[in-house]
């Protein structure tokens, strides 16, 4: 039996609106992975803390607000500073192209804007969790 992928998944910041955070974190779990659902307005060290006190393999950030460019990078930043480099991170939200590659380069996996197919989510997740085990 294979030890399911552990998830963390988090809306960071002031955004409000977590439905889209719900509706991936339920086809996570429902495709097998354990999944923590970190709830609304958490700040980056919430986040950082909680994928290391639940083990997790991958965070999930889901952002809308557009405060990406000032979140991601403090994120990235503390799993550094706390040797979690080989946790993945994917961002999901309305996140423009060119920093969606910004992104990128501090070390997200993968970003997700709107429209993108819950299967392709599941198979990226599952695809990267491979390459580092």
């Amino acid at each position: 039996m294979s030890i399911p992928i552990r998830v963390l998944v988090a809306k960071p910041g002031l955004d409000g609106h977590d439905r889209g955070a719900k509706v991936i974190a339920r086809a996570l779990r429902d495709a097998g992975m354990e999944v923590i659902y970190t709830g609304l307005r958490q700040t980056p060290e919430m986040i950082v803390n909680a994928a290391l006190q639940e083990d997790v393999q991958v965070i999930g950030l889901s952002i809308l607000s557009g405060a990406h460019n000032a979140i991601v990078p403090r994120v990235m930043e503390l799993l550094r500073e706390k040797g979690m480099t080989d946790v993945i991170v994917v961002v999901g939200g309305i996140i423009p192209d060119e920093d969606a590659a910004e992104l990128k380069q501090l070390g997200v996996a993968e970003v997700f804007q709107p429209g993108a197919s819950l299967d392709k989510i599941i198979t990226f997740i599952r695809d990267s969790v491979k390459q580092v085990a």
